[in-house]
Parts: structure tokens; sequence; C-alpha cells
């Protein structure tokens, strides 16, 4: 089945689109072979409406159901461009995450979740089936709805039981928001969680010094030559939510366009210029490194758009070598085969097909939990047709995933079939 993910994240960047061919064989294998991928431009009088309707501020219902249908045409004009230009004309099934607008977070549980972009309009664009709004059934089963990606994470990057033990790989996504997933061997369960701030307060702090010049710190330009402010870092850390045990997300709600003015207002308030944007870059890498301590995490495997930035990698590097493991290696999902900027998007290709099989999508967590939290196992996703239904149900669970296209010497060996799934797996 070939799938279309569309995919826009926190910093409202661009629509992400990412088509992959997937096949499930009788022994749980999933193979994906990447078709291709690219990014559209939100329009930008849109761009600025959803901008302008992210918390804190507060929006009107009209405000809402106008955002809702013009968010929708826009992915299903996206969603029939990336067809063409990347699955060949050819798409069996549109999986869309939309645009989240709201993340309902009280204390250590998700509440609800809204993702904006009428799956309607997408369907009548792409003429083909879509599965969108992805993350409410998580919730509603206890779970966080975010991040979704343990699932990919732990499919993809789940050792050979053969193997010797080599620590746990954390697949660690740095977009608006950064989110790890720790893995270890195939069938072991997972842990994933939003680690705090990826690029969204550091793109804040780059657009009001450049009086909006700059939308980010291309290269880490500014951070380069900025100082780390130990004070004003310490104060950032202090923020409860990097304490709080995983599973856990968050999203805008918290970390605003408010957030580093008022946590810096009693020991820096006039901390500006490039040392502040070192010392946001700072804190995106050391509270990735803070979740991560005490954990035998041996790789760390970057994607996102904060794998573009060298000087963060370079700095996240430095944390995980003080706090997590020294020497901990950090690799690029491009160097596993999986581009850095369209992961999301093959997120949601493959959310898409699990969905459209009658699959769950997500991960086994731990204590008899998911990934996410959730107290079971759920098909993510609602379906909007647009015409029969062309593909049958699986009844083979999932076990594990292999990038047919994968560099040559990083395909993980396959182990062959196995004498039956595992209970209670869906990798």
């Amino acid at each position: 089945m070939i799938v279309l993910g569309l995919s826009s994240g926190t910093s409202v960047d661009a629509i992400d689109a990412a088509a992959a061919d997937l096949s499930l064989a009788p022994d749980g294998v999933l193979r994906m072979r990447p078709l291709g991928h690219t990014e559209y431009a939100w329009p930008a009088a849109l761009r600025e409406r959803i901008l302008k309707a992210l918390p804190p501020a507060a929006v009107d219902v009209a405000e809402v159901a106008q955002l809702d249908t013009l968010i929708g045409q826009e992915l299903g004009r996206a969603g029939r461009r990336a067809i063409d230009d990347v699955a060949g004309g050819d798409a069996d099934l549109v999986a869309s995450h939309g645009q989240t607008i709201y993340h309902w977070v009280v204390g250590a549980r998700t509440r609800g979740t809204l993702q904006l972009g009428s799956a309607a309009w997408i369907a009548e664009h792409v003429k083909r089936p879509v599965v969108s709004d992805f993350r409410v059934a998580d919730v509603a089963a206890g779970g966080h709805g975010a991040p979704l990606v343990s699932v990919l994470d732990a499919l993809w990057l789940g050792s050979d039981p053969a193997a010797p033990d080599d620590g746990l790989t954390a697949a660690l996504n740095v977009g608006g928001i950064a989110n790890v997933t720790l893995v270890g061997r195939v069938d072991d369960p997972v842990t994933g969680w939003d680690t705090g701030p990826g690029n969204c307060l550091l793109d804040v702090a780059v657009a009001e010094l450049t009086d909006g010049r700059l939308a980010y710190d291309r290269d880490g330009a500014l951070a380069a030559q900025g100082t780390v402010d130990e004070v004003a870092l310490a104060a950032l850390l202090d923020d409860p939510y990097f304490s709080a045990p995983a599973p856990k997300s968050t999203g805008r709600e918290l970390f605003d366009a408010t957030y580093v003015r008022r946590r810096l207002a009693a020991v820096r308030p006039d901390l500006t210029g490039p040392d502040l944007v070192a010392t946001i870059t700072e804190l995106t890498a050391a509270s990735v490194a803070d979740a991560l301590a005490g954990r035998d995490v041996r790789r760390v495997v970057v994607s996102g758009g904060g794998a573009r930035n060298p000087v963060l990698v370079e700095r996240l590097r430095a944390a995980l070598d003080r706090r997590v493991h020294p020497g901990c290696a950090v690799v690029t999902s491009d160097e596993l085969g999986l581009p850095v900027d369209a992961k999301e998007a093959y997120l949601f290709a493959l959310l898409g097909f699990l969905s459209a099989h009658g699959l769950p999508g997500t991960a086994q967590g731990e204590h008899r939990r998911r990934a996410t939290g959730a107290r079971r196992a759920v098909v993510l996703g609602s379906l909007t047709p647009a015409g029969p239904l062309p593909w049958p149900a699986a009844t083979t669970p999932v076990r594990r995933m292999v990038l047919t296209s994968s560099p040559r010497g990083l395909v993980p060996r396959d182990p062959g079939p196995t004498p039956g799934p595992t209970k209670g797996s869906t990798r």
C-alpha cells in the first residue's frame, strides 16, 4: 500500500509530505520503502492566523471553525501536489496529522487535544481515503496522545534479540517541542515522552531580536556568537516540567512566546542578543541530556529541524557526554536511511497504514501501559473515505519494521520467520 503522510509541526513552518510503500509480511515484519518527501510553505496570511490562534491567545469559535476549513483546504492542496511530486501520481491513502492548536494537559494527565484541518476537505482534493485526528483515541484510553513517534522508533530501531547488548538507543526529534523514545531490543517495552522545548523558544527569540527578519537561527549562527548565561539557564531548567516523570507531553500551552521573558524576569531581565540565543540553545540540549541521565543510552538518533543546527547538535553532544554516557554516539536519522526533515511525515504514513488495517498505533510501554501512558492499545485516527476502501483488513500483528532503502550495511539483520507473535506486542 502506498500512503502519503502529511504533517505540520509546532513551528508551523511548512507542510511536510512523505510517501511510502508499506507491506506487511506473514512473519510480522513491516517493510517501508520511502518514495520521497517534500515540503510546501503555508500561505503567509494563513500561517499568521494559525500562529495568532496558538496559546496563550484567546480565539472565538468562529475563528476555530474558519481555520479548520482553511487548514483542511490547504492540506488538501498540498496532498494533491504531493501525490504527483513524491508518489509518482499513485497513492492508496492519505494520512494527515493536521495542525495542533491546543494540547490540554492538567497535572500529569492529558485531558484533550485539538488538531485542525478538516479531513473532508482533504479527501475532496486528493480523491483518496483520508485518516486523520490520530491523537484523540489514545487520550481517551488514558494516554497523552503525544509523542506518537514511539511506534515508528520501536519498530525501526529495535535491536535483534540475538545481538550483544549495547545499551539503549534514544530516538530524538527536535521540532518545536523535543521528544525522545528509548528503544532496546525488539519486543522490549519502550518509553516515549516530550523532553521540553526544541526550537519553539529559540525561534521566538530570534524573530524578536531580528525584528522578524529571521524565523530561526540558521546554522546556529547567533548562538555561536553568544555565551551561555548560567544563572539564566538554571532559572529556565528549574521548571517543574523537566523533573516530572515520563510519560508526559507538553506544547506551546506551557512553552509559549512569553515563557522566557517570564522565567527570567527576576534573575536576568535584560538578557538579550546572542547570549540569549546561546542560553536557549543550551536549554534544549541540557533538558534532553537531563531527561536521559541515569539511563543506559549509548546512541542518540536525531531528527527534526534541530538536526540542521550544528551548534545545537554540538551542545547536545557535549551535554550527553557529561550527563549520560562518555562517548555517547550522536547520529542523524539521515545516516540510518530516514530523512531528518521528513521523519514526522513518514510517521503519519506508517500510522495511516496501521489504522487502515485495524492495527494499534502505539508501542508497548512499561507497567502494562502503552508508551504514551494509555491503558490499552487502540487503533488511532478517523477514516474519511472518498469511495469504497481498496484494501483488506490485516490479521498479522506487526513486530518489526525494515527500511528497504536503508544505506548498505545499516539494514538490521532480519531474524527470519518467528514461531508466532508475542502476546501483547504490536511490533
